[in-house]
């Protein structure tokens, strides 16, 4: 399981020390029994929801949701199918994303086609098939402090006169397979309350992905900076070297993609890669370059990769190491044409760029001739990686 990205993933259950823990100036803790703050967001479907809008219901759950946690994710898969269940009982439900993008940094997105934007909740939410309105709080976060979300997903319900019944997690997993749940707490807290019953633990620990408070922005300029400065180097290959990385000894999905400095589609796509591979740090993935630059245009070729920051990401270099490599960057120094398809991909039909995806063993999955759709092709990435914790 990828901790790394969970900051916060075992937020304090009790109110939290605002300046110890870093929460945001007018971040308030709900207590059981205080009455839900009242709040006016945009949902997905182009609506803006308040309070009022749930009036007619005995019960609101409140759930804090994004595009972009794992976790979320997991507890996703069980929330729906319990919001369904409960159907015609009474009970509204609402999500809503807290999270800015000017607190989140691109290393966190690694299991997710989708970043926290207001247009990326619409395709999020049609995606996973959600049955409740779908909220973004992401411009002023003004809801997520009222409430006191500390993490997604993070669970609120209230009864009829809307006080706080509960808050916490839903259930105590992060992942999807639904045999690691051990206890579902929010869906006892929910049954307990439509039997009439007083809810048997009224707060937990939620656990999932820290809320990306926009206070956090000089962080992540600071990440991008710390990227920037970070090492770029370009080593010679030859074909046997090439034989060698296509044949992807690991248990990494591994890409591959060749390119040169006088190859104008090669350029334009190349930004959007060192991206995916900063943004995969964390993951299972190996992004490896490799130059067709005349070998004397070494420098050339590096200075090209020092423009485009394409380092090793920190996530990735103890792999590297183990694979006995000191880079991902490579400069072709063997013959050309049929000697190279054959290093590599004896069906590649020619020309540049060319980029293939290498599963563990060596079965080449995916093949890019003539350049790629950038976006797309993390979408499917991701797919084959998973959007889940293992």
């Amino acid at each position: 399981m990828a901790l790394g990205l969970l900051a916060g993933a075992l937020a304090a259950a009790q109110d939290p020390d605002v300046s110890e823990h870093g929460l945001p100036p007018g971040f308030h803790s709900l207590a059981i029994g205080d009455p839900a703050p009242d709040f006016s967001l945009l949902g997905v479907d182009g609506r803006t929801y308040s309070l009022a809008d749930f009036r007619d219901s005995r019960f609101l759950m409140v759930i804090f949701l994004s595009n972009h946690c794992p976790a979320s994710h997991a507890a996703e898969t069980r929330f729906i199918p319990f919001v369904k269940g409960i159907r015609g009982r009474g009970v509204a439900v609402v999500a809503i994303n807290p999270n800015s993008l000017e607190g989140l940094r691109l290393e966190e997105l690694g299991y997710t086609k989708y970043s926290d934007s207001y247009d990326e909740m619409k395709t999020y939410a049609k995606e996973r098939g959600f049955v409740f309105p779908y909220l973004y709080d992401g411009a002023t976060q003004t809801t997520a402090k009222a409430y006191g979300c500390l993490c997604t997903p993070h669970l609120f319900i209230f009864d009829q006169e809307r006080r706080l019944r509960y808050k916490g997690r839903f259930d105590d997993s992060q992942l999807p397979d639904p045999a690691s749940v051990h206890s579902s707490d929010g869906a006892v807290a929910m049954e307990a309350l439509l039997a009439g019953r007083p809810v048997p633990v009224e707060v937990t620990r939620p656990m999932g992905c820290s809320t990306k408070w926009m206070t956090k922005q000089n962080m992540v300029a600071e990440g991008n900076e710390a990227w920037k400065r970070l090492p770029v180097s370009v080593e010679p290959v030859d074909a046997a070297g090439i034989a060698a990385l296509a044949r992807n000894p690991t248990n990494r999905l591994r890409v591959i993609n060749l390119w040169a400095t006088w190859c104008v589609p090669c350029v334009e796509e190349f930004p959007g890669l060192v991206a995916l591979s900063r943004r995969l740090e964390t993951r299972d993935f190996d992004l490896i370059t490799i130059s067709v630059d005349d070998p004397k245009d070494k420098d050339k070729a590096l200075r090209f990769l020092e423009r485009m920051h394409a380092a090793v990401p920190v996530g990735a270099r103890a792999s590297v190491a183990k694979q006995g490599r000191r880079t991902n960057n490579f400069i072709y120094t063997g013959p050309g044409g049929d000697a190279l398809a054959q290093a590599l991909d004896p069906k590649w039909p020619g020309g540049y760029p060319y980029t293939v995806v290498i599963a563990p063993g060596g079965e080449i999955v995916e093949r890019y001739p003539g350049g790629l759709d950038v976006a797309d092709f993390q979408s499917r990435l991701i797919d084959r990686l998973g959007v889940y914790y293992k």
